[in-house]
């Protein structure tokens, strides 16, 4: 009988955070050790899979790592085949016979080369065999894309429990979803220069997946992360899931390791937000900046930017951005003025609070379109509100459900003249609100502005300007922007007085225990 996948992904999560109370270590010290095991796993049911497909060669053709490769698969020589690390005697030294597992995975799989995790020694014998076990049921317990699901599942609990820490490598599976669901990357390059643990690039895959295309023919991936660590845990999870990608280390402020300017297709990214102390006499004539640098000690327009110098002549972009990045004075709104009278911004989405395990504050998401100056929608900018559409996970963190994100990137459809996708069960919710199944304007959700509308705005890209000019004043507006920035500010300053108490606790339980 199928086990439940909740159920097991909460037992593998109790199983692998004994380690937080056995061995002393932190979350973002187990973090690439476990999902290591996990890996492991998963490049064992991919080869067994895989291993079916080939077959078993011949004498003067024997079988190799390049035929698993083709199959989508890594290949796994004997010492890194998992039923052998299960199959081990009583009393065997389990940490060192999985650092062999990886070593020889490293060995066959040059692209993995001093990727994987390798200090299992470190962890206890019984609670690396427990680990083991409960991964050994996974073939019989979970169907489909169970172990990616798994994967993510963890990537999530560590960036919980960890904090910010955790956080800068994960990005809500949800947010990355609909990012992807509106680009529809269905073929080309792909580039992520803040990548963290490579979520874009596995959310696209899946998105050619669902529309019946091999993803290993359709995409190119480029990332880069300025930490080693987290490029390790990108590349380890586009193998996880049979993809392969070029991801550099580098500081992506002062480094542009993929000459990314005009080459891609996609760009998508979660960058960090105001981010202070860059060195601009660094960037100065950097072709990545063709708006000019701004003069506020703020990195968001410099990430804005980035994204949208790397787009090629019919390039699209979808990226998280902080909300005050919408109504930004000075230079920064000269830079924004300049990218919408180059008509390249597309749909803009506010986003509620909670949605991140990091931080409480809502974001905005944009999407930026190189080629729609070519089009009849050249003028237009689609503003969604979706901060009262969500899935409550528990008291201070939310998501959305597949059935909300394939609403919203209806929404963008419909404005696209496209058709709508209804296989996440959203035909009742986008036809409770576009009856006539064509787009319009609906009051509190969704608006299309001109330019010409935006500039009497003072450039803001604060949807709540737009989709709520149906039924407000003005002053009705005026005083929303006024709330929702003062919102910001408040979230902010809760979110660093819960950080202090957490020190301070911290640091009162280690003199106690002294």
């Amino acid at each position: 009988m199928a086990t439940d996948l909740g159920e097991l992904q909460n037992k593998l999560w109790e199983a692998a955070d004994q380690l937080r109370a056995n061995s002393g270590l932190k979350a973002s010290e187990y973090a690439s050790p476990v999902l290591g095991l996990i890996f492991l796993r998963y490049a064992d049911e991919r080869f067994a899979q895989a291993a079916e497909v080939v077959g078993s060669g011949s004498e003067r053709r024997p079988i190799g790592p390049e035929d698993y490769q083709a199959a989508g698969a890594l290949y796994l020589p004997e010492e890194s085949r998992f039923e052998g690390l299960l199959d081990l005697p009583e009393g065997a030294d389990v940490g060192r016979a999985v650092n062999q597992a990886m070593a020889g995975i490293e060995a066959c799989n040059p692209d993995l080369q001093g990727v994987l995790p390798k200090d299992y020694s470190r962890i206890p014998d019984d609670i690396l065999g427990e680990l083991l076990r409960l991964l050994s049921r996974l073939p019989e317990a979970i169907e489909g894309d169970g172990f990616g699901l798994i994967y993510e599942y963890f990537l999530g609990q560590f960036a919980f429990s960890e904090g910010q820490k955790g956080g800068e490598f994960f990005t809500p599976t949800s947010i990355v979803r609909l990012i992807v669901e509106i680009l529809e990357p269905f073929h080309g390059k792909i580039y992520d220069p803040a990548c963290g643990s490579g979520g874009m690039f596995i959310q696209s895959a899946h998105f050619v997946e669902r529309h019946r295309s091999d993803p290993s023919r359709e995409l190119s991936v480029y990332g880069q992360e300025k930490t080693g660590d987290t490029v390790k845990l990108a590349k380890m999870n586009l193998a996880a899931h049979g993809l392969a990608g070029d991801i550099k280390e580098g500081n992506t402020y002062y480094e542009d390791l993929h000459d990314a300017v005009g080459e891609f297709d996609f760009v998508m990214a979660n960058p960090p937000f105001n981010v202070n102390k860059i060195d601009k006499a660094k960037l100065e004539d950097d072709p990545r900046f063709p708006f000019g640098l701004p003069k506020p000690d703020n990195g968001n327009y410099l990430w804005i930017q980035t994204f949208y110098s790397a787009l090629n002549r019919n390039g699209r972009a979808g990226f998280v951005m902080a909300n005050s990045a919408s109504d930004a004075r000075g230079s920064e709104l000269e830079i924004r003025r300049k990218l919408i009278e180059d008509r390249s911004v597309d749909v803009i989405i506010a986003v509620g609070t909670n949605m991140f395990y990091t931080v409480t504050l809502p974001v905005t998401l944009w999407f930026l379109d190189r080629g729609k100056k070519y089009t009849d929608q050249a003028d237009q900018v689609l503003f969604i509100d979706a901060r009262e559409i969500y899935n409550p996970i528990d008291r201070a963190h939310r998501d959305w459900t597949p059935q909300q994100i394939e609403f919203l990137a209806n929404i963008v459809r419909l404005w696209r003249g496209g058709e709508p996708e209804f296989d996440a069960g959203s035909r009742e919710m986008l036809s409770d609100r576009f009856s006539e199944g064509s787009y319009s304007d609906v009051a509190g959700l969704c608006a299309v502005a001109t330019v010409e509308q935006i500039e009497g705005q003072d450039w803001s890209l604060n949807p709540g300007r737009y989709v709520g000019l149906a039924s407000h004043g003005v002053d009705d507006i005026e005083f929303f922007a006024t709330m929702e920035l003062l919102e910001e500010q408040f979230a902010t300053l809760t979110a660093e007085a819960t950080a202090l108490s957490d020190f301070v606790q911290t640091k009162i339980d280690r003199v106690l225990r002294q």
